[in-house]
């Protein structure tokens, strides 16, 4: 036992100490590669000057919540009251550039304020890796998607090396999106556009250069100026046909299957459309045009393009999701986490500040509660648990 628990320190060092020789071999080979896009081995050099592998970001990348969060959840805390109130307030104080954009792109200024506030929570939560050190780490040390992280990491250093953006002010996600709308290098090169007349493109500190940005993003993933993203539908029981964003299918073909809009009415919209179904058979579904195509483009996820297509929604002042999610354990909004952790700490669980972001320690205390209250101890925050501890249960 003895021999066995000295012996996993060395081993753990001697894999960090080749983690690192073959992050800095990899380095070497990716300055000529920066070199042959126009970047200067000055500019790479001082880009990479003291740059260390960050194995976080491995971890990350097997933790994206798009993909692994129910889709309750995932809309829950992303197209709650909170948000909406939030981006309603954010469309007033903007509305002048949100006019701008819409009128030089096409799209329309509650799609635009939907893809701020759920990717940065209207510049709230604009990412806390630096892009250089997150990509490179992914770049070298990535058990799949180098090549991505590459080029990000190449495009990178060819903003820095234009001078578009200050090196100090990218950090982003582990992915290496930045900025107010959560550009990935590679696409803001391609199209990211001066906003402010300032004659740059900083999508960190000017709003204005964002969210035209985006609108230019959601135009050339062929929005459709004045038509829906979809709507809610109710689908008859026992429904066996197709699913999915695709193949789109004419509104005859869905109307011939007994499918009409929530309210019972007919439907209705501009060409095909897919029948979404985000939770099973059992759950809400919606059909999906193609302005939907153009908000999954963004992310590559439905629960993603589902919470900008609702959340936009909810701008406009419409209804959101109408049908039942197929769970006994509602998700909870954001204020509804807060109180959850409030009540954490007060039976003395350690979860840092009561901010409604549900980390480790969150999911740790609420473990501990379910075991405690005969639930399969997961760490996810329901309704469940929060009516417990209010209840004095716990």
């Amino acid at each position: 036992m003895r021999t066995t628990i000295l012996a996993l320190p060395l081993v753990l060092v001697a894999s960090a100490a080749s983690a690192q020789g073959g992050f800095s071999s990899c380095l070497s080979g990716l300055r000529s590669d920066a070199a042959a896009k126009g970047v200067s081995g000055a500019t790479f050099d001082r880009a990479m000057a003291g740059v260390e592998p960050d194995m976080k970001i491995i971890e990350a990348m097997n933790n994206q919540p798009e993909f692994k969060t129910p889709i309750w959840d995932y809309l829950g805390t992303l197209v709650d009251e909170e948000k909406v109130a939030e981006g309603r307030a954010m469309m007033r104080q903007h509305a002048s550039t949100l006019a701008a954009a819409e009128q030089r792109f096409g799209v329309d200024r509650h799609t635009i304020a939907a893809v701020w506030g759920v990717e940065s929570d209207f510049g709230k939560a604009k990412g806390r890796w630096p892009l250089v050190q997150a990509l490179s780490t992914g770049a070298c040390l990535a058990p799949r998607r180098n090549a991505f992280f590459k080029g990000e990491l190449l495009a990178t250093l060819q903003i820095i090396q234009r001078g578009d953006l200050r090196p100090e002010r990218l950090f982003g996600s582990w992915a290496g999106a930045f900025g107010h709308t959560q550009f990935i290098p590679s696409t803001y090169l391609r199209l990211a556009v001066d906003g402010d007349g300032d004659g740059r493109r900083d999508l960190v500190d000017s709003i204005p250069d964002a969210l035209h940005s985006t609108a230019n993003f959601m135009d050339k993933a062929g929005w459709v100026t004045g038509a829906t993203w979809g709507y809610e539908v109710r689908v008859p029981r026992g429904y066996g046909g197709s699913t999915g964003r695709n193949p789109k299918r004419p509104l005859s073909h869905w109307a011939g299957q007994g499918i009409v809009k929530f309210d019972g009415s007919a439907l209705n919209g501009t060409g095909n459309a897919g029948l979404l179904m985000p939770a099973g058979r059992n759950g809400p579904a919606f059909l999906v045009f193609k302005n939907y195509d153009a908000a999954f483009s963004y992310n590559g996820a439905d629960s993603y393009a589902l919470a900008i297509s609702l959340l936009s929604d909810r701008l406009r002042g419409r209804p959101g999701v109408q049908g039942e999610w197929p769970t006994d354990d509602l998700p909870l909004s954001r204020e509804q986490r807060r109180e959850l952790q409030r009540l954490l700490i007060a039976r003395g669980y350690n979860v840092g500040e009561p901010d409604g972001a549900v980390g480790s320690l969150t999911r740790a205390a609420i473990r501990d509660v379910e075991a405690r209250i005969g639930m399969p101890p997961t760490g996810r925050p329901g309704e469940k648990v929060l009516r417990a501890l209010k209840s004095g249960r716990i």
